[in-house]
């Protein structure tokens, strides 16, 4: 989905209030997000043409159609139905959160929040829904990668990656022993919106391959013939 944002990922705000609108983007934008607004859902369809964010904070109360209608359309969408998805409202009935839930919403805030409590449910929601933009370390059988530091070790030893292999491998890792085809790494890596051949991919697997041929950590980058690929999480047996 994306890989066009910063280290915080692209994060699409529904809102129709200029200043609770502006007072979110400023905060996202300081804690490293790039901000895409709408104010309405027909804004928010068409920015989700152009390009695919990694998280859409959506207001329950638009004019014209309501959040909820919108956050039904990003799930039945195979495109979009993978986008995390917070729901801003300012009604606090449970009633009220089970409707924007069952809406296809991965958590629900109510008006007035602190950004500081905003911040930490998109990070929960992106930990659990996109690790792979998360600023976590991650560790697999020894390969260790560190988002913040961009940096990746193998045992005591630092492995040189370039950029589209770093994000290759960080995807592979926050999504470990599940197939992806080709098509899905584009999509997942490069974003949806770059047209590139899907043999590309090949290319940056060998690529990736070859850096992690001196720890070892190669043969955890598996081919699923017809398939794809799959990142496992120990080193097979010999």
């Amino acid at each position: 989905m994306r890989r066009e944002a910063g280290l915080g990922g692209a994060i699409l705000v529904v809102e129709d209030e200029p200043a609770i609108q502006e007072l979110i983007a400023v905060n996202l934008e300081h804690a490293g997000h790039r901000v895409l607004r709408a104010a309405s859902v027909p804004e928010a369809r068409a920015v989700v043409r152009g390009a695919l964010p990694d998280l859409v904070l959506l207001d329950s109360m638009l004019p014209g159609p309501p959040g909820a209608e919108f956050a039904r359309e990003l799930r039945a969408n195979l495109r979009t139905r993978e986008i995390p998805i917070i729901m801003l409202t300012a009604r606090a009935e449970e009633l009220d959160k089970v409707a924007g839930l069952e809406a296809g919403a991965d958590d629900y805030v109510t008006k007035p929040f602190s950004p500081r409590e905003l911040l930490a449910r998109i990070k929960a929601v992106m930990r659990r829904r996109a690790p792979e933009l998360t600023d976590d370390i991650v560790e697999i059988a020894g390969l260790r990668l560190d988002p913040v530091a961009h940096r990746v070790t193998g045992g005591n030893d630092e492995i040189e990656l370039g950029p589209t292999e770093f994000r290759l491998l960080h995807f592979f890792m926050t999504h470990p022993e599940r197939v992806y085809g080709r098509g899905q790494l584009l999509n997942e890596v490069w974003g949806d919106h770059v047209f590139i051949e899907d043999r590309t991919v090949d290319v940056h697997i060998r690529r990736l391959r070859q850096a992690l041929e001196k720890t070892g950590h190669d043969a955890l980058v598996e081919t699923v013939r017809g398939t794809g690929y799959r990142f496992r999480r120990e080193k097979p047996v010999k």
